[in-house]
């Protein structure tokens, strides 16, 4: 299977998953079903192309180790539940609804987790293989975070009397995350460092090799994304709801960007960023 093309595909996966968790954040009871039912698509379309992106590079390959049909079986459990999930949105089954979606987170952690142990260094099993799920987790988080922000924000010029409480929520969970997100790759990256001869040529080679590339992928993501969030923090003090939507689009530029930088550093040095 193609490493390279791997890596870059992790982003869908990311967005499936962490777009979920994103749904969590506003509260449901103050929303209208149909924002729950065209994000949810929105993400198990993304969960469906992801699968369909790692069948392709399984039948281009040849083959399909053991350890790859897991990761490919935890990828359909999840878009399964996800899909169950946005099916009951269509009916009033409330508990078949929130045990789909609990499934789903769950099964999504399971994914993200197995396919993130791929790229990691050293043994399963070692303190330093956990980072990798956490970094990948961090990165779904942040592209779920954002991608919710912008499609509430559509759903204000829908439903024109709707309190600004639920996008303040999610615009704090979304800053929330981007932080927790540079303090996981900061530690992430000493932590590696400091673990094992192989850890630290990775993290050496980064910095000697592709520094212009690190600095890039925390500038031009979270960095960048958490200079957009003061923006819109401002606009929502207004507030203006069209133009906080509109900065929550770039804003998703700069987190996206930062993901694709950070699987380009993951396919060269093998670092979780």
């Amino acid at each position: 299977m193609s490493e390279f093309s791997d890596c870059f595909l992790l982003i869908f996966g990311q967005l499936a998953v962490g777009g979920l968790v994103g749904l969590a954040v506003p509260p449901f009871h103050v929303l209208e079903r149909g924002f729950y039912k065209s994000s949810a698509g929105v993400f198990v379309g993304c969960a469906l192309l992801f699968l369909a992106g790692k069948v392709g590079l399984a039948v281009r390959a040849g083959d399909l180790p053991v350890a790859r049909a897991v990761e490919l079986g935890a990828w359909v459990a999840f878009s399964t539940a996800a899909g169950v999930y946005l099916a009951s949105l269509w009916g009033d089954a409330g508990r078949r609804r929130a045990r789909a979606y609990t499934a789903a987170l769950g099964l999504g952690l399971v994914a993200l987790s197995v396919s993130a142990g791929f790229h990691r260094l050293g043994p399963a099993l070692s303190p330093v293989a956990l980072l990798y799920p956490l970094g990948v987790l961090a990165g779904a988080l942040a592209l779920g975070a954002v991608a919710t922000g912008m499609l509430l924000g559509h759903w204000y010029l829908i439903d024109l009397g709707l309190s600004l409480e639920p996008l303040r929520r999610l615009f704090r969970y979304f800053v929330t995350v981007l932080v927790v997100q540079v303090a996981v790759y900061l530690v992430a990256l000493a932590a590696i460092g400091l673990a094992s001869p192989a850890g630290a040529a990775a993290v050496a080679e980064l910095w000697s090799d592709h520094r212009a590339l690190l600095v890039a992928r925390f500038v031009l993501g979270p960095l960048a994304a958490l200079g957009l969030g003061w923006m819109i923090h401002r606009t929502l003090q207004i507030p203006q709801t069209m133009a906080a939507t509109g900065l929550f689009y770039i804003a998703i530029l700069a987190v996206m960007v930062g993901e694709m930088l950070g699987r380009l550093i993951l396919f060269r040095t093998a670092l979780p960023l």
